[in-house]
């Protein structure tokens, strides 16, 4: 059977999990990971250069959007956007980064370029929606973009496409995808408005997947799919949660009717995962460590009142 690795991985800073996903936790198992590239230059991070292999609608409309606002707005105004660019470039930056995350499924480009061009789409929506919340304006549209964000690209994280198997160059590793947009998850929770909904998103995805493992036959096609996705789901809540929860605690803007709604739904998936524990014991295991983690990183805030000290009692039962 899989061992249990500490939270912080094994010696080797890899976190184990059974079966199919082995996923390192920071990098890959063949090397640097793909979002870890050097700082881009002012010209390259602007969004001037595109990959010539990627999609050419998506291409197209990047760099028309660039051209538009360079040519409206003196660069010493780029902060100055009126909320209706503003928005429309959030929206804008959401979709290009889910069409990079099909493009690394499809295998249209190579694994490096998704790095560099994924990584200038987080740092871009992050700064723009970091301004955005500032002015304390379309609130209601923002969330609609972000939560449409996330539920586009947990349905790549969760799916493997009928052709993932092959490709011009040879055979293609579809966990490897899984665990970019993954990562891309980790980056982009950085951002609390982001990571709490990335949370609540995947704690519900897993009550999803809890269900549809119980009414699957183990022999199906599917299962071993679904098997490693619920892993895949676990353990980033597990990572949002050792990387971003006291930093998110410490905001202004911290949401705490979201906060309490993603615990409960967390609380709720371990009652769903109890339900599989005679078709596979780890499930619990995972969760109830993401639980004890979770309690120890909220503890102070339920004293302060940021928490609902009923919904903190059931963390530690």
């Amino acid at each position: 059977g899989s061992r249990l690795p500490p939270a912080d991985g094994d010696a080797a800073g890899r976190i184990l999990v059974p079966d199919r996903l082995a996923i390192a936790e920071g990098s890959p198992r063949n090397g640097s990971h793909p979002l870890q590239t050097p700082p881009l230059d002012n010209r390259r991070r602007r969004g001037h250069l595109l990959p010539a292999s990627y999609p050419l609608e998506a291409q197209a409309r990047w760099k028309e959007k660039r051209r538009r606002l360079d040519r409206s707005l003196p660069v010493t105004s780029l902060m100055d956007f009126n909320s209706e660019d503003e928005i429309q470039q959030l929206s804008l930056s959401t979709d290009f980064l889910v069409e990079l995350s099909d493009g690394i499924f499809a295998k249209r480009e190579p694994c490096s370029t998704f790095g560099t061009f994924s990584h200038q789409a987080v740092d871009f929506i992050l700064a723009l929606l970091k301004n955005i919340l500032s002015s304390k304006r379309e609130k209601e549209l923002v969330e609609e973009i972000i939560d449409g964000l996330v539920t586009r690209l947990m349905k790549r994280m969760c799916t493997i496409p009928e052709n993932a198997g092959t490709s011009d160059s040879g055979p293609v590793d579809c966990s490897d995808a899984q665990f970019n947009v993954q990562h891309l998850f980790r980056k982009l929770g950085n951002e609390e408005f982001i990571g709490q909904r990335i949370i609540l998103a995947v704690s519900q995805k897993i009550s999803n997947v809890s269900e549809s493992l119980l009414l699957l036959d183990p022999f199906d096609d599917s299962f071993p799919d679904m098997h490693g996705n619920m892993f895949m789901l676990i353990q980033l809540i597990e990572f949002l949660i050792s990387d971003y929860m006291k930093i998110w605690l410490c905001c202004e803007q911290f949401d705490r009717k979201i906060f309490e709604e993603w615990v409960r739904s967390i609380l709720k998936a371990r009652k769903d995962l109890e339900v599989l524990e005679n078709i596979n014991g780890l499930y619990v295991v995972y969760i109830e460590r993401v639980v004890g983690r979770l309690a120890r990183e909220v503890a102070p805030a339920a004293h302060e009142g940021k928490l609902d000290l009923d919904v903190f009692s059931k963390l530690l039962c």
